[in-house]
């Protein structure tokens, strides 16, 4: 199956019937701005998880409030097309919200995916998901990859090259 960037409705619609027919639905979600190898595997992790992965994304108003002036780096748009793109990724579905839990609470995957860098007790849409009897895993975070230390690399190497100028 193509990826593809769907409106939550159409992700309901599409992959609602997975569900009924026996396939587990994985849900995974981030801001994804610079795609970088951690992010690979924690998705190529999430989607052995189940038959389908679908990734919320982070709008461009969410990405900012969440990690300030100059993010996101690239847009809403760009960053869905990449993550379409991706094999491991099923579906994509762009969120406002500044948490995923109305994306979780309708569509209630088979199982929700975390980074380990969110504790248990705070993962947004659990309740919604062990409710429906589902099951919540979280994924070690790959060390050494850090969408904010690669921007700071960049910004530190902008800066170098102005003083040697």
């Amino acid at each position: 199956m193509n990826s593809a960037v769907l409106t939550l409705e159409e992700v309901i619609l599409r992959f609602g019937c997975e569900k009924r027919n026996g396939r587990r639905v994985v849900f995974t979600n981030g801001c994804f701005d610079l795609l970088h190898p951690g992010h690979i595997r924690s998705l190529e992790l999430a989607r052995e998880m189940g038959d389908v992965l679908i990734v919320g994304l982070n709008s461009d108003a969410s990405v900012c409030r969440l990690k300030g002036e100059g993010r996101p780096v690239i847009s809403e748009r760009e960053r869905a097309e990449i993550l379409a793109a991706l094999e491991s990724v099923d579906a994509v579905v762009i969120f406002d919200d500044l948490t995923p839990r109305e994306v979780i609470a309708r569509l209630l995957p088979d199982v929700l995916v975390k980074g380990g860098d969110w504790p248990g007790d705070r993962i947004v849409g659990r309740e919604e998901v062990e409710a429906a009897g589902g099951r919540v895993v979280s994924v070690p975070v790959v060390p050494g990859y850090s969408t904010s230390a690669i921007l700071q690399k960049i910004r530190e190497g902008a800066r170098a090259s102005r003083a040697e100028s």
